[in-house]
């Protein structure tokens, strides 16, 4: 388990970190404004139906990022967006997508918070099954390489479950750490013939 989560780490951090610099780049820069009044934490624009991809220096897709409706709010100019989609082709042999119910990106872009029914699914390749991990919330810092979660985790792949309360990684070192009441179970039926349940 060790050795696939490893591998997830990575992928996961370089799609997350160049999507929302990507974004916040190209929309989260509202246009200069006066405020007259007490603050009001009113959206000053709205992007619907949004989908951007980044292009490689081979011209080949590193990563998208789409999402049902971006909202800035300029009284603490957050982003927020809603049914966020990133997925990072940084992997020649997996794709990772991320998805949320709610994305929501600090002022500076130094807070990322996927919010409700996030998912970190690793697609399946040669001799290593689809990986999933499943939490409500997952708070990314990028400056400090940390994603991190004090809610209960679910990591599944073809015949085998681990779930924690509590979750942590550094993109940089690859240490992650399932924080507490750690439990796994192992179904054999489940996994491919003549291989054991593996996520690679």
């Amino acid at each position: 388990m060790r050795h696939r989560l490893t591998t997830l780490v990575p992928l996961l951090f370089a799609g997350l970190l160049a999507g929302f610099t990507f974004w916040l780049d190209r929309f989260a820069q509202g246009p200069a404004r006066d405020v007259v009044g007490p603050s009001r934490h009113d959206p000053d624009y709205i992007v619907e139906k949004l989908t951007g991809v980044h292009m490689g220096e081979t011209g080949a897709a590193t990563y998208t990022l789409s999402a049902a409706k971006l909202v800035h709010y300029p009284d603490d100019d957050t982003t927020v967006l809603t049914a966020p989609k990133l997925v990072s082709y940084a992997s020649p042999k997996a794709a990772v997508t991320v998805t949320a119910s709610e994305g929501v990106v600090s002022s500076k872009g130094d807070h990322v918070y996927f919010q409700d029914d996030v998912r970190v699914t690793r697609a399946a390749h040669e001799g290593a099954s689809e990986l999933v991990m499943r939490t409500t919330f997952l708070h990314v810092v990028p400056d400090l390489h940390i994603a991190r979660t004090d809610r209960a985790v679910t990591l599944t792949d073809d015949a085998n479950t681990v779930t924690a309360e509590g979750f942590e990684m550094n993109s940089e070192t690859r240490v992650i750490k399932l924080l507490s009441n750690v439990r796994g179970s192992y179904d054999p039926v489940k996994a491919p013939a003549g291989k054991p349940g593996r996520g690679g």
